[in-house]
């Protein structure tokens, strides 16, 4: 019998790939949406709220998997609490969780507390439970899409060096999670990297590399990325959390990189060069 799978945060990024990945495999795919005008195409849409959990009982009937994915925001315990609980009324085997990078009680920045709340709550859920903790994505660098566009981008992560990884080998990692029997990832916390530790001189490189012209980084101040997030309508809140993240991997807190993604899927991680080339025409 097919297991039926919903996705929450069905819209974003990982999300969307993980339905790219899961198509035409042997699941059933169900999407999670807030505006009803949303359709996933591929996927049976269901409305639902994760803050007001009266939406929520009619999306989880029936499921077997949950792919949960709460937005960073000071309510994401919240969230998952309303989330883990729909499923567990609803009698939801499996729970896989997206979850970041060094989640603890005591991280360096709020966004990896809150998580820890979350994950601690999944793993005493009842439920059989995966959690992925990944890095820094690649895809964060189409955030400066422009700036890269003409040539210069600026963070203020000062020489970081980052074990980031393309969103496309988490989707992967998720998928071949939730193809797989649940009891062999049951209890399973994965850290997942790129290949290899990279300062944000050497990503301007590989970007360079696929535009066929120079691209440069420029570190700034946190003053000055925060008056910019600011600008764009970012809300505070989340100008804070990049913030605490930005001056954590500034002190090299995120010079790591695993064999996860390789053990899950037989494979390396993409590198920092496929994903400049695959979305060069984001760039451009």
């Amino acid at each position: 019998m097919l297991r039926t799978v919903l996705i929450t945060g069905a819209t974003g990024t990982v999300s969307t790939a993980l339905m790219d990945a899961l198509k035409g495999t042997d699941v059933r795919l169900r999407a999670l949406v807030r505006d009803e005008s949303k359709i996933v195409p591929g996927a049976e849409t269901v409305v639902g709220d994760l803050g007001d959990p009266r939406t929520l009982p009619p999306a989880f009937e029936g499921v077997q998997d949950v792919w949960l994915l709460v937005p960073n925001g000071p309510r994401a315990p919240e969230h998952n609490m309303n989330a883990v609980w729909a499923a567990r009324r609803a009698g939801v085997e499996r729970i896989v969780r997206l979850s970041v990078i060094g989640a603890a009680h005591d991280a360096p920045n709020r966004s990896g507390r809150l998580h820890a709340l979350s994950d601690q709550e999944t793993e005493s859920s009842g439920m059989q439970w995966t959690i992925l903790r990944p890095h820094w994505f690649m895809q964060n660098l189409l955030n400066e899409a422009a700036d890269i566009a003409r040539g210069t981008f600026e963070l203020n992560m000062a020489d970081a060096r980052i074990g980031m990884i393309d969103a496309r080998d988490i989707a992967d990692c998720a998928a071949r999670v939730l193809r797989d029997d649940p009891a062999r990832h049951h209890g399973a916390t994965y850290t997942l990297t790129g290949p290899r530790s990279l300062t944000f001189d050497e990503a301007a490189e590989q970007l360079g590399a696929a535009l066929g012209r120079p691209v440069t980084y420029r570190p700034v101040g946190d003053d000055a990325k925060r008056g910019a997030l600011l600008g764009y309508g970012v809300p505070p809140w989340i100008v804070d959390m990049l913030e605490e993240y930005a001056r954590a991997y500034a002190s090299g807190w995120g010079d790591l990189t695993t064999g996860t993604v390789a053990e899950l899927l037989g494979r390396p991680p993409r590198d920092i060069a496929d994903f400049a080339r695959t979305h060069a025409a984001a760039f451009a």
